[in-house]
């Protein structure tokens, strides 16, 4: 594949503190989201970088070593960079453990950013959950080496979580603060696996197009009490996340269901590739479903 051009790249804006190779790296970055480069697309070669950018060759190796250490372009010596295949993020759906401490088990480091932290009215179906509508609304936006992955959006008691605050949570586990904290520790639980296409919203908190097909995982746990602990939704990019069950002789947790959301449009924007992007992300779930009754016949 012959190498993609760089007329496009953007020039580095040197006014700023941030260093030249994090420039370098953030723009290549972007330049490789923006115009969607296939796994194996070949970049432009170090010294066109350098000349491109302006930069010293030292600083382009730099920038390439932290986009290879992410996992986004793979090097061979003598050759120009790649873009590396999409790494999966894999998640057990019917662990009551929560995104973040999965992620950290796995090694990836997960970076979290707090949108919203507030009391709110809740929906009916959240507030006979907790039995009260006094419930904090948190709203958490995840990524992994600078991509969003994740939006979150959780409900809290307020009478449980006293004095909890917004910079609480940057950057940190929300299960971790309630046990340490609170001592609250997530117990039982139930999830539930739904495809919907992405709205005009969502679309742009998790940079991807309006219509794209996304796996929401909704749940509502309890704590080690068994009292109303969390009632959340997440709304994950289906590109890289795999979504893995654990099914045992004795106990299956773990129901898919296939269900459009009621205000789903009928007619919303279609997939590049023509395709109605509900169906794309229902197909996906169809995958975990199948999987399922395949160990169910092997029992």
């Amino acid at each position: 594949m012959a190498p993609a051009t760089h007329d496009a790249l953007p020039v580095l804006d040197r006014s700023g503190d941030t260093p030249l190779h994090a420039q370098v790296a953030a723009q290549l970055r972007g330049y490789i989201r923006a115009n969607k480069l296939a796994a194996g697309a070949a970049l432009p070669s170090e010294a066109a970088l350098c000349e491109r950018f302006g930069v010293a060759r030292s600083v382009v190796r730099q920038a390439l070593a932290a986009l290879a250490a992410e996992g986004l372009i793979q090097r061979e010596s003598g050759r120009p960079a790649t873009v590396a295949a999409p790494q999966e993020h894999r998640r057990l759906v019917q662990r009551s453990t929560g995104l973040y401490e999965q992620f950290a088990q796995s090694g990836v480091a997960l970076q979290t950013r707090v949108l919203a932290f507030a009391r709110a009215e809740p929906p009916a179906e959240v507030a006979e959950f907790f039995g009260t509508p006094q419930l904090l609304l948190l709203e958490r936006l995840r990524h992994v080496a600078d991509a969003p992955l994740a939006y979150v959006r959780t409900w809290l008691a307020i009478d449980t979580v006293p004095g909890l605050r917004a910079e609480d949570l940057a950057d940190a586990s929300l299960h971790g603060v309630l046990t340490r904290r609170f001592g609250l520790r997530p117990g039982a639980g139930r999830n539930q696996i739904r495809a919907v296409a992405a709205d005009a919203r969502l679309a742009d908190l998790l940079a991807t197009p309006a219509g794209t097909p996304l796996l929401m995982l909704q749940g509502r746990g309890m704590d080690q009490h068994g009292r109303p602990l969390e009632w959340f939704t997440t709304w994950h990019r289906a590109e890289q996340r795999v979504f893995d069950v654990d099914v045992s002789v004795g106990h299956e947790s773990v129901q898919p269901r296939l269900q459009a959301p009621p205000d789903a449009a009928p007619d919303a924007p279609g997939t590049p590739d023509g395709q109605d992007p509900l169906a794309r992300a229902q197909a996906l779930v169809a995958e975990l479903s199948a999987e399922l009754a395949r160990l169910r016949g092997q029992r």
